[in-house]
């Protein structure tokens, strides 16, 4: 008996710190897009593209930061039994939100930017996932750290992560929203559009008016 306990301990802190170690390598993906989004600003810069002043963009990154925190916390302080019924769809929602968001990365590619910049004059683009709705890259962020804690069991942090992130991507995109529909060319393209489940798919001759977003 003591045999099978000491394994079952052995298995679950096996798994505990592979969770923890996913929560840094999300952590270190997050100051690796920091990065390239700094380099992306300064090339727009140096085109004469300003970052959008926007208070509540502090908010946004410590309620990500409190995420991957406090499902550490969570997980080593106060351990739920972690179900492969739930633990398992979350793995797979998580990297299907990670596939998603790079996906935008790409798509977007030196204009995608983790602060809002203006830079409608180069065009909006309208291919890849921006064929269907407006904001994929706030639908894979949110569906990642709502995904990221039940991996592990972490509910405590699940809800209060979801519920934060919610109230501060409603106000970031209300204020992406100002400076985009600000530009005609971008209300004609993606006004009729839906946020961010696609109501139906576009003709195959939809494509790209630019590559600024």
């Amino acid at each position: 008996m003591a045999d099978v306990i000491w394994v079952r301990s052995a298995s679950a802190s096996a798994s505990t710190w592979a969770y923890i170690g996913l929560l840094i390598g999300v952590g270190i993906g997050r100051l690796l897009e920091m990065r390239l989004s700094r380099r992306h600003q300064r090339a727009l810069s140096a085109r004469g593209f300003v970052r959008e002043h926007e208070p509540a963009f502090g908010v946004m990154v410590a309620v990500h930061t409190c995420v991957l925190l406090g499902a550490a916390i969570e997980v080593l302080v106060a351990p739920s039994p972690v179900h492969a019924g739930l633990a398992v769809p979350a793995l797979v929602a998580f990297l299907l939100a990670n596939a998603l968001r790079w996906w935008v990365i790409h798509t977007m590619a030196d204009h995608w930017n983790v602060q809002v910049v203006n830079a409608l004059r180069m065009g909006v683009v309208t291919t890849g996932q921006f064929r269907f709705i407006r904001h994929p890259n706030y639908v894979a962020v949110f569906v990642e750290l709502l995904a990221l804690p039940l991996i592990h069991a972490a509910y405590v942090t699940a809800a209060l992560g979801a519920a934060a992130h919610a109230v501060i991507l409603a106000r970031r995109i209300a204020f992406e929203e100002r400076v985009l529909f600000s530009d005609p060319t971008y209300r004609t393209s993606m006004g009729q559009k839906p946020r961010f489940f696609p109501l139906s798919l576009p003709s195959r001759s939809s494509g790209r008016l630019g590559d600024g977003a």
